[in-house]
């Protein structure tokens, strides 16, 4: 049963049998949002919890701090209890730092595995004195503890899953790294030298990656957390030495055939497709989470803005939900948006720049608001923006759910990398599908207003390389939008996945 909270929030206390996976994501909205898709669709392949629980019951789990920001009707409750959009369920778990802080030392983050440890084996444990056992617990990337927790829960049969929601080709080059080339690859970090290729011969062609197309963490090891962020991820990679979990990644062998193909000689690979709707997708996700803080921007009045342009002549432009920028950084995207001539759309979030500069740039100062060559915006939603015809131009950080939306959007990127996975994101769609032009920043890691203005050139110009970018760029949309339809390889590669706990649960094992 389920019943409203008087918040418009429904409190889940119904019973269901059959299948229980427990997606545990991270608490960034690039995790989060993901893990949410995922978990919708493993529901949806059962009728979700609107079916009375149907075949599959499908939990999103992320840390108390976030699902107060996505549910605060609820913050505060003695017992923030699960709640349901319909179709999954979501209930938070405590990383240790329930109000929103990040842990920066060795020893918060010891502090914050025990803490999430604890929390999801109570929770565990609770569902199943509820009588919805957990099957399988599927973890987006690194949550730190949670390893701890299946070791415990599955000696009693609650295996683990990975969500790899980075590219195929970012999984194959950290599995190489822990698996022998990691020397390798350190030494050529050491050389200095951002071009130099690493050479990494079981991968083919995608292991001739330069330093700089590299996960940052891989090759700045002087970078903050770079030591304790690499921890996770080895851990993770014994575990899955010992115990093989399944993987499902957030791609598709249009996109990366070689890597996939090549990992799935170690590891048992599901590669599910890109998780951002399109319109040809029979099951759309839900509008995405946003968890930073913005005004109720008017979305009419931006759509209004971009319908009033010709077809592929606006360049859109935003840095993701964790990247900030300095001061410097913001007048000099905006002095080469100005130098580029063309309209745009600028997102300028007001927690995006960095803490020193909060104070020093507000939204008006950034560019000529609501006239007709610009406009800026705290936030829009990203996905129908590029899915106007308007577009002609992405400049992104290169995350990886930007980067799908470019591709399943068909608009051609300028990229301008800074860490996680960004760099082999830029290459991929630089090298490998030749969508995007890298923009190339100073010695003081500036993107210049001069540089910007060029490479925005290359893409929307009229130069045979421009032209050949937006002629890929829109077949890789069509190709992507295809493989979306229900039955395609990557669906059934997610009702494998889904099988092989059902042929568990007629067994009785």
């Amino acid at each position: 049963m389920a019943a409203d909270d008087g918040e418009g929030n429904h409190v889940v206390h119904e019973h269901s049998s059959g299948l229980h996976f427990l997606v545990v994501s991270y608490g960034l909205q690039s995790h989060v949002n993901p893990g949410r898709v995922l978990a919708q669709r493993l529901a949806r392949l059962g009728g979700g919890v609107t079916n009375n629980g149907g075949s599959i019951l499908a939990t999103l789990s992320v840390p108390v701090a976030t699902h107060r920001r996505m549910f605060p009707s609820l913050a505060g409750a003695a017992d923030e209890t699960t709640t349901t959009d319909g179709v999954i369920s979501y209930v938070p778990y405590s990383n240790g730092f329930d109000d929103g802080s990040t842990p920066k030392s060795p020893k918060e983050w010891d502090r914050s595995c025990r803490a999430t440890s604890r929390s999801l084996s109570a929770l565990l444990a609770r569902f199943a004195a509820g009588g919805r056992p957990v099957t399988c617990v599927v973890c987006t990337l690194v949550v730190p503890g949670v390893l701890d927790v299946v070791r415990e829960h599955g000696r009693h049969g609650v295996p683990l899953a990975v969500y790899w929601i980075q590219p195929a080709t970012v999984l194959a080059t950290y599995y190489h790294y822990f698996h022998g080339y990691g020397e390798l690859i350190a030494d050529a970090a050491h050389a200095m030298d951002p071009t130099y290729e690493v050479s990494l011969p079981e991968l083919g062609r995608h292991c001739r990656l330069r330093v700089r197309d590299l996960p940052s963490f891989l090759v700045d090891s002087h970078t903050d957390n770079a030591e304790t962020t690499n921890k996770f991820p080895q851990e993770l990679y014994e575990y899955m030495d010992q115990w093989r979990p399944r993987v499902l990644v957030n791609t598709s062998y249009e996109l990366e055939a070689d890597a996939l193909m090549e990992m799935e000689r170690h590891l048992d690979i599901f590669p599910i497709r890109p998780v951002v709707r399109t319109s040809s997708a029979v099951e759309d996700p839900p509008a995405q989470i946003h968890l930073f803080k913005h005004d109720n921007v008017d979305k009419k009045r931006y759509m209004d803005w971009l319908g009033a342009h010709r077809d592929k002549t606006v360049v859109y432009v935003s840095f993701g939900s964790v990247t900030k920028c300095t001061k410097l950084q913001m007048e000099e995207v905006v002095r080469g948006l100005r130098q580029c001539g063309r309209p745009h759309l600028l997102v300028v979030r007001k927690d995006g720049l960095e803490e020193e500069d909060d104070d020093g740039l507000q939204l008006q100062e950034v560019s000529t608001q609501d006239d007709e060559m610009g406009m800026v915006v705290d936030w829009c939603d990203q996905l129908e923006v590029l899915s106007h015809p308007a577009v002609g131009c992405f400049v992104t950080h290169c995350g990886w759910n930007s980067t799908l939306e470019a591709v399943v959007s068909g608009v051609p990127i300028v990229g301008v990398p800074k860490t996680f996975d960004q760099p082999t994101n830029m290459y991929l769609m630089e090298v490998e599908w030749t969508t995007g032009v890298r923009g190339e920043c100073d010695s003081e890691g500036v993107l210049t207003g001069t540089e910007l203005a060029r490479c925005i050139k290359m893409v929307m110009g009229e130069g045979t390389q421009a032209m050949a970018m937006r002629e890929r760029a829109g077949a890789m949309k069509e190709m992507a939008r295809e493989r979306a339809d229900a039955g395609g390889l990557a669906e059934r590669k997610l009702r494998d996945f889904v099988k092989t706990f059902q042929a568990h649960e007629r067994d009785g094992t």
